[in-house]
């Protein structure tokens, strides 16, 4: 019987981040870094950091809904970022590192209004929550040294300050979702 997968396509502020984050849960088969919603064909790190061409940082985060559900990938997405801060996370400044979700059906986009309408209720982040709910979008890959960027040099200044402790508060967090290792 041939596994089901699904897509979801996360924009949180650097792509690194999001990726490193998602690549740990159990369930999750893909996470790749890339750029969605802009108006320019495959856009490269350079054109899309300009914060002209209107692309978005993203991770497609390929996963197994038998194993972990839209929902709970929300959950996650959430927690492993600031979704009140328009066009920033942290020092990451620009268009480019908006909080954003290109929801893939209508089910997702509804989960998504669901999970937003439930935190902002419960006043989970003190401050509106700006994360946009954007339709499907082509998502050009991210250049080769981009991927598993922070598998391969967790010791590089921005991984060890900025994605480790993001990785280190989802670990705590979400530890009954971590794969097996």
């Amino acid at each position: 019987m041939a596994q089901q997968v699904e897509k979801a396509v996360f924009g949180g502020g650097c792509f690194w981040c999001v990726e490193a984050v998602f690549q740990q849960i159990e369930g999750v088969l893909r996470a790749e870094s890339g750029y969605a919603g802009g108006h320019v064909e495959r856009p490269t790190y350079e054109q899309v950091c300009s914060g002209n061409t209107g692309h978005i940082e993203v991770v497609t985060v390929t996963y197994d809904p038998a194993a972990i559900d839209y929902h709970e990938l929300l959950e996650i997405f959430f927690a492993s970022h600031d979704p009140t801060t328009p066009d920033r996370q942290g020092n990451d400044v620009g268009p480019q590192y908006r909080s954003a979700i290109f929801w893939q059906t209508p089910a997702q986009l509804e989960a998504a209004r669901e999970v937003i309408a439930d935190l902002e209720a419960r006043g989970v982040f003190g401050a509106p929550i700006v994360t946009q709910l954007l339709p499907p979008a082509p998502v050009w890959p991210a250049e080769d040294y981009h991927r598993d960027y922070f598998l391969r040099n967790p010791g590089q200044g921005y991984c060890a300050f900025v994605v480790a402790p993001k990785v280190a508060k989802m670990r705590k967090n979400f530890a009954h979702k971590l794969k097996k290792t």
